[in-house]
């Protein structure tokens, strides 16, 4: 039992593509970490495993599962596998430009959207999927935003198709999460693997954090030496509060709820048991909706009265800005590709995935005739919830989704099925082929944009599961970014 169950794992599916292995041979940059596994008994394996996933527990690094019912909401920690993700330095200088690309023509997009148009006059979007759109903003309208980045920070999720190229699939950039996920899997893999990690070459991450903490601190409206951050948290209970901990601690920020907060003077002020805190950068980690119960829903216990205010009239920045969600609309997503060559001149160096937009009564007849074959995702919701995966949903279901896309055809898009690219995961005492994707993290800070070198590499845990999403059960593994 000494080495790795070799059936599962060097015959991979040839109907995907496989990070470790090309047919039967192991890729190049898999080489140490295969004759590393293949060293380690299976109990080694297995302990070591064990090991990781108790550090996980030990240190509260977890995700709150739900199913929409706050009292049956289920605190669990992610599954990390010890298998690394790597990617060869060539490989990731082109996810990094294609990313810094299009969190450029993103920012432009929000810019141009929110003073001149342009965009909407020249045809190229349509008017009223932009200002019909639930995430539009009017209050944003002619105001100026810190930076010229609406976007100080994204997610964009990339996947591999089984020919090994890589697509867009999605942009996040309202709140995006997993940012702190991607710090504790480089922490558990150099402190519980150090022999697998130190034998590569594998490029750092720690310096993001202090880009982040630059970024923010930049977006400051006054010029005082030490601007004051908070970072706005729903509470406790919310899916992601880890993270919102983390990054609190770790880039030096006030961890805040609305009820800590106040309005006064227009500016927006901390309660302290000293008394009031001047804030000068909020990051959010809460959706438009429920910042200002003044201007957006006036049932909000989340955010804090007169914050839009204090914001219009300059003294406090908010990152990313309100309005920003219309960017990500899965609806939106399909016409980055234009808003690149639109706003950038250049041509897209990662392209999307072919979506089809169900507005359109010729895409939508198409799609409609192969349900089984599709992805069908409503545009405003994110997290793997609001979707039908055509090849194993039932007759029931397809049903149901197309009585829903002709009853609101703007409410969804289709892509076709794309057989995810897989890599080896330990899952008790096999080395077993899962589904996985990857989330890169970009900071805009005024005209440069950072990209944290690596991401977070998502697993669906479940056998032939394409659903990678933490809040779908899925799982993570530490990215690493060999060094040239």
């Amino acid at each position: 039992m000494g080495m790795i169950n070799e059936v599962s794992v060097t015959s991979p599916s040839s109907l995907f593509y496989n990070e470790m292995f090309d047919g039967s041979q192991v890729r190049r940059h898999y080489e140490k970490v295969h004759q590393m596994l293949s060293r380690m008994s299976m109990e080694d394996r297995m302990l070591r495993q064990s090991q990781m996933n108790g550090r996980l527990l030990e240190e509260g690094i977890t995700f709150t599962l739900s199913d929409g019912d706050q009292a049956n909401a289920l605190e669990r920690t992610i599954p990390f596998d010890l298998v690394p993700r790597i990617i060869p330095a060539d490989e990731w200088e082109m996810i990094e430009q294609g990313t810094i690309q299009r969190v450029r023509a993103l920012n432009a997009f929000l810019a141009d959207i929110y003073h001149e148009q342009c965009i909407l006059k020249d045809g190229l979007v349509p008017r009223r999927m932009v200002v019909g759109n639930r995430y539009f903003r009017t209050e944003m309208m002619r105001l100026q935003v810190a930076g010229g980045n609406y976007v100080t920070t994204s997610g964009i999720d990339l996947i591999r198709d089984e020919k090994g190229d890589y697509f867009v699939l999605e942009d996040n950039l309202r709140s995006p999460s997993g940012f702190s996920y991607v710090f504790k899997s480089r922490s558990i893999m150099t402190h519980d693997f150090p022999e697998l990690y130190f034998n590569h070459s594998v490029r750092g991450i720690d310096r993001t954090l202090n880009d982040f903490r630059s970024a923010l601190r930049n977006l400051a409206p006054t010029d005082r030496a030490e601007p004051v951050i908070a970072l706005l948290t729903p509470g406790s209970f919310n899916s992601a509060y880890f993270e919102h901990t983390f990054l609190a601690q770790q880039i030096g920020m006030e961890l805040v709820e609305g009820r800590d907060l106040v309005c006064g003077d227009n500016k927006i002020y901390i309660r302290k048991l000293n008394g009031l805190k001047r804030v000068d950068v909020l990051y959010r980690r809460i959706d438009d909706d429920y910042l200002d119960p003044l201007a957006f829903r006036p049932d909000s216990m989340l955010g804090v009265a007169g914050l839009m205010n204090a914001y219009r009239f300059g003294n406090i920045t908010i990152a990313n800005a309100p309005g920003t969600g219309v960017a990500d609309d899965k609806a939106i997503y399909t016409f980055v590709p234009e808003m690149i060559r639109y706003y950038l001149n250049e041509r897209p160096i990662l392209n999307n995935v072919p979506t089809y937009l169900m507005s359109r009564p010729e895409e939508r007849e198409y799609v409609l005739a192969r349900l089984d074959e599709m992805v069908v995702k409503e545009t405003s919701l994110s997290g793997g919830y609001g979707m039908l995966i055509g090849p194993t949903s039932t007759e029931w279901e397809r049903e149901l989704f197309a009585a829903k896309i002709r009853g609101n055809p703007d409410n969804y898009i289709a892509q076709p099925t794309i057989k995810l690219s897989t890599a080896p995961v330990s899952v008790e005492d096999q080395l077993v082929n899962r589904h996985i994707d990857l989330r890169v993290f970009a900071l805009a800070d005024g005209p440069n944009v950072h990209v944290l070198p690596g991401g977070l590499t998502r697993v669906a845990m479940r056998e032939g599961s394409l659903v990678v999403n933490s809040s779908q059960g899925g799982g993570c593994k530490d990215t690493w970014v060999l060094a040239k």
